[in-house]
């Protein structure tokens, strides 16, 4: 659900009018009867977004009704398709990313695939849909048409109660383009010929959500896909010639099936991290907070915005509980996680000053408010870890372990960590083959973040919402009791371990 709306531009002189019609003589007259800022209504009345629990409050207040004045007064009227189907994620809070959107709908040109890659949250639907909009967007300005797709489809694999398997996804894309299918036809293999035929002889845009979750384990390193025909399909589409279709994948996995050098040139792919802090300013000001240079506020939500790197999803359930429960009260927000945001800032200034391990650091970011816990870690975080578990407890062992880092250090650092977690468990150190192995898999989920450090030497480390959780589990282990992701502890034999039990290194800093 958008947590913004907009007054359609055909209800706004009525709504000016409605300001003396129920009494209010002025702007301001209704603010002070809201308890908003002058500037929230003027931003009301001119069709600029507002907080959705705002915006339904003015409405009320005047008389309006509310799901109206974000409408067209005629429904019969021609619209360009900048909308070809509900979106999920893009909505009126966008921001930013300009110039790598400019990138990415360049790339769409040339490209056949694009890539949206990272950590969960991150806005990489949002990113999509907003491509998507902007190509449509320019069919309405464009009737050449050059690059606006004759059909879109859509398949968003994270809910689970719909079809995986590529016989039922392309079914339903050739059944909604009016293609009929005798039974014979409607074989896995038949179907998977009759869309790449269709896609090499349309203008198709599909966008495919959540990708990761038709991956499996590989025998070596990665994941491969469940569906063996998703492989092929992939192939075949890079293979056939000419191909006008388009795709946009999103994934917090990196699809080696699909990322191979062989069709190098038709693949782009782009891994997303957090909004810049203009950016922020720009989300924070959009959902109506005050970030004016003399505001009080302003250093609060900056605060806030670099303690989690300006993970989009974060800033969101933030924004929306500071409304929500604390009636816009930055001050009053604050107050109730200042203590777990000053933990975070005063470990890392710590690590920038030597003291670069944390084992017992009480890192609160995953689980800072009940909105945050629910929204964030219970309904993205904690899919993240169990599914890392059950696949590669290596590279989870690994994750938690490397959580003893409160800054970005050298791999070495890191595999000492797996080391002494299979020293305890299995009498011996894994060698290196594992120890690689393992941070593989944790590059190909996005879940360690590269750098160099000024010994010019490569470095690992974490988001802090990734570690964070990470702590939490590492902690778990060491204290022999359960996570909150687990109704169980896990790794049974790590839980009478002792913190000396683990590996004793700066991080060659």
């Amino acid at each position: 659900m958008p947590r913004s709306a907009c007054l359609h531009p055909d209800h706004q002189d009525f709504a000016k009018g409605a300001l003396q019609r129920n009494g209010f003589l002025t702007q301001g007259s209704l603010a002070g009867h809201l308890g908003l800022g002058t500037s929230t209504i003027n931003k009301f009345l001119n069709g600029k977004a507002v907080y959705i629990r705002i915006f339904e409050e003015i409405c009320d207040a005047l008389g309006l009704d509310a799901s109206q004045m974000i409408r067209s007064q005629h429904p019969d009227a021609p619209t360009t398709p900048d909308s070809p189907t509900p979106f999920l994620s893009y909505d009126n809070a966008w921001v930013g990313r300009e110039e790598l959107i400019a990138e990415l709908s360049t790339a769409l040109n040339s490209r056949r695939l694009l890539m949206i890659l990272g950590l969960t949250g991150i806005g990489k639907t949002a990113l999509a849909e907003c491509l998507i909009a902007q190509r449509y967007a320019m069919y309405g300005r464009c009737m050449q048409r050059p690059y606006a797709p004759q059909h879109f489809q859509r398949a968003n694999f994270e809910n689970t109660e719909h079809d995986r398997d590529f016989a039922s996804i392309a079914l339903q894309w050739l059944e909604a383009w009016g293609i009929s299918l005798a039974p014979e036809e409607r074989q896995p293999d038949k179907l998977c010929d009759r869309l790449l035929d269709y896609l090499a002889c349309h203008d198709v845009l599909l966008l495919l959500d959540s990708l990761e979750t038709l991956l499996v384990p590989g025998e070596e390193m990665g994941g491969t896909f469940a569906d063996a025909i998703w492989s092929k399909f992939f192939t075949g589409f890079f293979a056939a010639n000419p191909m006008p279709s388009r795709i946009i994948l999103t994934s917090q996995e990196l699809p080696i099936e699909i990322a191979r050098e062989r069709y190098r040139q038709l693949w782009q792919r782009c891994v997303l991290t957090g909004l810049t802090q203009p950016e922020q300013v720009a989300l924070f000001e959009k959902l109506d907070l005050d970030m004016s240079d003399e505001s009080a506020e302003r250093e609060v939500l900056l605060r806030l915005g670099k303690a989690y790197r300006g993970h989009p999803l974060v800033l969101r359930v933030i924004i929306g509980e500071i409304w929500e429960s604390f009636q816009g009260n930055v001050e009053a927000y604050w107050h109730e996680v200042r203590n777990k945001i000053e933990e975070v800032e005063k470990n890392i200034a710590e690590a920038e000053a030597g003291q670069v391990k944390g084992e017992a650091d009480e890192w609160k970011l995953h689980i800072l408010t009940r909105k945050v816990r629910l929204e964030v870690n219970r309904q993205r975080l904690q899919e993240v870890f169990v599914r890392l578990e059950t696949q590669h407890p290596d590279a989870y062992l690994l994750l938690c372990a490397a959580a003893v880092y409160r800054i970005p250090v050298e791999v070495k650092g890191w595999t000492m960590q797996l080391s002494a977690f299979t020293t305890r468990l299995e009498g011996k150190p894994c060698g290196e083959e594992r120890q690689d192995i393992a941070l593989e898999e944790l590059h190909y989920r996005f879940l360690v973040e590269e750098g160099i450090n000024d010994n010019k030497h490569r470095t690992l480390g974490q988001h802090p919402l990734v570690r964070s959780a990470a702590l939490e589990r590492f902690q778990a282990f060491l204290e022999g009791v359960g996570s909150e992701v687990n109704d169980k502890p896990t790794h049974p034999r790590l839980q009478t371990q002792t913190r000396s039990n683990f590996a004793d290194w700066d991080g060659g800093n």
